[in-house]
């Protein structure tokens, strides 16, 4: 795809806004529903289970990504997915004031999460197809920068203001009124990029056909099973989530949790405070960190390291769950601490499944596999978390999820990592998409 000679041609004009959306949706799915989803008394197990199922999308996106090939327009996908999201997230707010809520939100919830990983394909497919390599990766960094900004608004901004407005009109009206205010701006930024987005709706393709797409996917997956050493590089990254996907789903739950069932007792403006400010700069500082020690030590020689980092959140909450502080200045350190060590951690997975597990033939395309088992992995743990707690309590089982990071580090001991291959620097913000999505 060429872009078009128009002063909109620019990266910096669509880059911004394109990331702020892909960002923003995935938030809104994997983030806001659950916290939205605690306040209105949904217990643990449910929000555990739903939303692990809701994040299958991003997982098994792989399966039908070279299929949206066939399009006429990557621009085309990308502008159709963020209308639909904007249509989604308006029916969201009318969900709410249903008597069956719950069932109609969740269903909305599927359709958004689909069309948002739907999006995210068309959306870095028309970032390679538009940018040169230089451009490629001199706007990395507005990538990643825009990406997490949209986690600013979601956790800094809409969910401070969730809070406010619980106060006054209650918890139902508060979240129809939130996702109304995202319908709109979803639907505004959808037309500029409808507008901004280099190429036209009809922009011409090569010539594709069903059966030879399904026959390079089969190709592809054939290729992958068959790496020596394949099922203990998906043991390795199954395992390296493990504790993760369950204390990143429980954590902010027991912030919300009343205190005398065990946890914090924090409101939803409060929350929203801490890990939209605090918290998302910690993380981005982490994973910056992160990527430059495994840079200067190379992956083999870093990664018990990161897998001990991967355990920093799980011991912070542990913590908490014992002192139970009161102060906000107390509790925003935790989390800083959190956020920072998680960051810190991942970028030893990212690299992993890019150094180790995606090179050869279809290194692309493998790295979006590897990609996909990570999520699956993820949802697994995410999946099961809330009946884990349930049984065991807080405390309990926040001590669980630091005995389930062990077999990760063990399992190092097998697991053949390049020693000669130095990893690349991360860029700020790179982390995140790929850690959630």
């Amino acid at each position: 795809m060429t872009p078009p000679r128009s002063p909109l041609a620019s990266p910096i004009r669509w880059v911004p806004t394109l990331y702020f959306v892909q960002g923003m949706q995935f938030f809104v799915v994997m983030l806001i529903a659950g916290l939205m989803f605690k306040n209105m008394g949904v217990a643990n197990d449910q929000i555990a289970r739903w939303t692990g199922l809701l994040g299958l999308a991003w997982a098994i996106k792989p399966l039908w990504s070279p299929f949206l090939e066939l399009a006429r327009s990557k621009k085309l996908i990308v502008v159709a997915m963020q209308f639909t999201g904007a249509a989604g997230l308006a029916l969201m707010a009318l969900a709410l004031q249903l008597p069956m809520w719950f069932a109609a939100s969740i269903a909305v919830l599927f359709v958004l999460a689909y069309a948002s990983a739907t999006h995210d394909i068309a959306c870095d497919g028309l970032y390679m197809a538009s940018l040169d390599a230089r451009q490629q990766a001199a706007y990395a960094g507005w990538q990643g920068a825009f990406f997490n900004a949209s986690k600013f608004l979601t956790l800094g901004g809409l969910l401070v203001l969730a809070g406010q407005l619980e106060r006054s009109m209650g918890v139902m009206n508060a979240w129809s009124v939130i996702f109304a205010l995202l319908a709109v701006l979803l639907a505004l930024l959808a037309a500029y990029n409808a507008y901004a987005l280099p190429g036209t709706l009809n922009t011409g393709h090569a010539e594709l056909t069903a059966a030879s797409v399904w026959r390079t996917l089969r190709e592809v997956i054939a290729d992958f099973l068959s790496k020596p050493g394949i099922w203990l590089m998906v043991l390795f990254i199954v395992l390296f989530r493990f504790a993760e996907g369950q204390v990143q789903t429980i954590g902010p739950l027991f912030l919300i949790e009343a205190r005398d069932k065990g946890g914090l007792g924090l409101s939803t403006e409060q929350v929203g405070g801490v890990y939209g400010t605090v918290g998302t700069a910690a993380f981005l500082v982490g994973s910056i960190l992160g990527g430059y020690f495994t840079s200067w030590l190379s992956l083999k020689r870093a990664m018990p390291i990161l897998i001990i980092a991967m355990a920093v959140p799980n011991v912070t909450f542990y913590y908490l769950s014992l002192t139970l502080p009161q102060d906000m200045f107390h509790v925003g350190a935790a989390i800083a601490v959190e956020m920072m060590g998680y960051g810190f951690g991942f970028v030893g997975m990212i690299l992993y499944i890019m150094q180790v597990v995606a090179p050869g033939k279809f290194q692309t395309a493998h790295y979006a596999l590897g990609s996909g088992v990570m999520q699956l992995g993820f949802i697994f743990s995410k999946t099961i978390s809330g009946d884990i707690q349930l049984a065991m309590g807080y405390q309990s089982f926040f001590l669980w999820t630091i005995a389930c990071g062990a077999p990760a580090l063990l399992l190092l001991l097998f697991v053949k990592i390049p020693a000669a291959r130095a990893a690349a620097p991360v860029e700020p913000g790179a982390a995140e998409p790929v850690a959630t999505r």
